[in-house]
């Protein structure tokens, strides 16, 4: 089974190219029955026995494995099921579109590494398919060229960097062990050096940092997300930023082993909470970066950056509930952002903008979007009843219990950004005045809505019913060696203190209830037109009237001068450093053989200088 999906996923992927040849539509559906296919297949493999599989023998003398396990099978369904809904997605979006069957090649590419990166046996399988994810990645981030070709350049090169890094720590453990079997390597590294533990770690942690956007490696994803395909935005950042996620919990906790891990050091010395301390920097300042933004996607590419700092911060921070809600958040936030780039990818294809300040009044001609967005942006806050408000109220109850008090202040302000950065984004798409320009925007068509009402409709029977995921999340945690937790339908049950979301679900109820009784019993309200507004005395401008413009204005003069990207500058200032050095090295290839002669008669000259420093007279 586990070769039949990969062998699905990538024959499906060329299938569809050469199908698209012949008519676009039998390509769509295609596509679509693969990952159905595949979702199926996976979903099979539920709580069965870990098994390993060797699936290409003797590949450069080595191997090549599938292994599945709890861990793998969660994320392996994940990104089945989310990549369904967005070949749905994509039908209507890249209808038009001249480069259609390459759009669907890389993306069924991309969807097809990311499966095998979670069903790799060795670290060497691992890598390959890692591989052939990031440079499909490029690719589709490149896509639309522009602007595009600068912010694929720019994940290209941090991705190099990561793969290196990640290629340097597989070769020494292979040198080391003469193996790269998983579950040979968690027997070895037991025995292993301190030293050498934290060297493979850092390697590690280099590699998987750069694909979860964690900082300082996050400077690729804000540019990359906003010039990506909407459709290809809501897998780089619902699945594909979440690979490094599963990355750092296959070394840390499967490889290496909780001991391990959690050993390296002491107090706030410790290798975990010197990474978890990262975290919350990431939670914190690109949450008020987003704050900031203009750019709707640029908004929401912020927030996958903040937003994958509460997830790391889960799974580094070692504990087993910290671990759950990291691994919950994951599954909640491929829910709510992959459901949010849609919405947003609509937006700007209805209106041909994604700038906040030219947008307003949508909810008059797109209600449906405006409920599914709303949804998103519910989860994405952590409102009760969502998803995203219990994989954060079981971070913040693990945080405080642990007496972390910083960690839980940044995971709490990180929420403080995430409201005011998503009521922007609320306010300023659908409510105020609807601009003439858009007065004749039509609602979309049903394959358009589909996905963003199911992932809709998934965010908030998660955030009633948690104990559906939370179930399979308590399996992975126990097998990796933490407590068992008490997971109940509506949540965890421990002996300081249960969230019963149904509880919640009644009280929100009664209170709905006694707001509808009020407005329906008061006066009844008249409809006017948009310019009949107080607007103290001020004429109206015609055609415009909306406080939407530079929403933040007078928070932005107050936080701006302490949320500037210093990494950025700090990376843009080595580029400078070594096109210098490049400009400097080239001058010295002159073309003139006589030259040459002077640089090796230099060099020789500067040999027995040295030799003769080396023999006193």
């Amino acid at each position: 089974m586990l070769e039949a999906i990969l062998v699905v996923a990538f024959g499906g992927a060329l299938v569809s190219y050469f199908l698209g040849r012949w008519t676009s539509r039998i390509r769509d559906y295609f596509a679509l029955g693969v990952w159905i296919a595949i979702l199926g297949m996976t979903s099979y493999l539920h709580q069965i026995e870990p098994k390993i599989s060797t699936f290409y023998p003797g590949f450069l003398g080595y191997d090549l494995s599938l292994r599945i396990t709890s861990l793998s099978w969660l994320f392996a369904v994940t990104v089945a099921a989310v990549s369904v809904l967005v070949i749905i997605y994509s039908f209507r979006y890249i209808k038009g579109h001249e480069k259609r069957n390459l759009f669907y090649f890389l993306l069924l590419l991309v969807n097809g590494g990311m499966m095998g990166i979670t069903l790799s046996g060795d670290l060497l399988s691992f890598y390959i398919f890692w591989e052939i994810a990031s440079w499909s990645t490029f690719l589709l981030i490149s896509f639309n060229r522009g602007k595009a070709l600068p912010a694929g350049l720019r994940y290209v090169v941090m991705s190099v960097i990561g793969s290196a890094a990640m290629l340097v720590a597989t070769l020494s453990l292979y040198s080391s062990y003469g193996t790269l079997a998983l579950s040979d390597l968690s027997t070895h590294l037991a025995t292993a050096g301190g030293g050498y533990v934290i060297f493979i770690f850092l390697l590690f942690f280099v590699s998987f940092g750069v694909k979860n956007a964690i900082v300082p490696f996050h400077t690729w994803l804000p540019p990359a997300h906003s010039e990506a395909p909407a459709p290809f935005s809501a897998v780089l950042s619902g699945l594909l930023v979440k690979m490094g996620t599963y990355g750092l919990i296959l070394i840390f906790y499967l490889i290496a082993g909780m001991k391990i891990f959690l050993g390296l050091g002491t107090g706030i010395w410790s290798f975990h909470y010197i990474i978890s301390a990262l975290a919350g920097v990431t939670i914190v300042v690109p949450s008020f970066i987003a704050v900031l933004q203009d750019d709707a996607k640029k908004t929401l590419a912020w927030s996958t950056v903040g937003q994958a700092g509460y997830i790391v911060l889960g799974v580094s921070f070692g504990t087993g509930l910290a671990l759950a809600a990291g691994i919950f958040h994951f599954l909640n936030h491929a829910m709510f952002k992959s459901l949010l780039f849609m919405s947003i990818g609509t937006v700007e294809r209805k209106t041909s903008t994604r700038d906040l300040n030219e947008l307003g009044g949508l909810v008059k001609r797109t209600p449906v979007l405006f409920v599914v967005t709303l949804v998103g942006a519910a989860g994405l806050i952590g409102i009760p009843l969502t998803n995203g408000f219990f994989s954060k109220w079981m971070l913040y109850k693990t945080l405080i219990l642990e007496g972390n008090p910083f960690l839980a202040f940044a995971a709490l302000v990180g929420t403080w950004g995430t409201v005011l950065y998503s009521y922007r984004l609320i306010h300023n798409v659908f409510f105020g005045q609807l601009p003439e320009k858009y007065r004749d925007v039509t609602r979309t068509s049903f394959s358009t809505y589909l996905p963003m009402v199911i992932l809709s409709i998934a965010i908030v029977f998660f955030g009633v019913f948690p104990g559906f995921l939370l179930g399979e999340i308590n399996v992975v945690t126990t097998s990796l060696g933490f407590t068992p937790l008490d997971v109940q339908l509506w949540g965890i049950s421990s002996d300081s203190g249960t969230v019963n979301t149904l509880n919640i679900l009644a009280a929100l109820a009664v209170v709905g209830v006694m707001v509808w009784y009020l407005f329906r019993s008061s006066a009844e309200t008249t409809e006017v037109s948009q310019e009949d507004s107080y607007t103290a005395g001020a004429p109206v401008p015609q055609g415009r009237f909306t406080y939407t413009a530079d929403f933040y204005r007078p928070l932005e003069k107050i936080i701006r001068p302490y949320l500037k990207d210093r990494i950025e500058d700090f990376y843009g200032m080595l580029v400078g450093f070594v096109g210098v050095l490049s400009d400097t090295v080239r001058r010295i290839y002159t073309g003139y053989v006589g030259t040459y002669v002077a640089y090796i008669l230099a060099l020789l000259a500067a040999v027995l200088l040295v030799q003769l420093g080396w023999k006193p007279w």
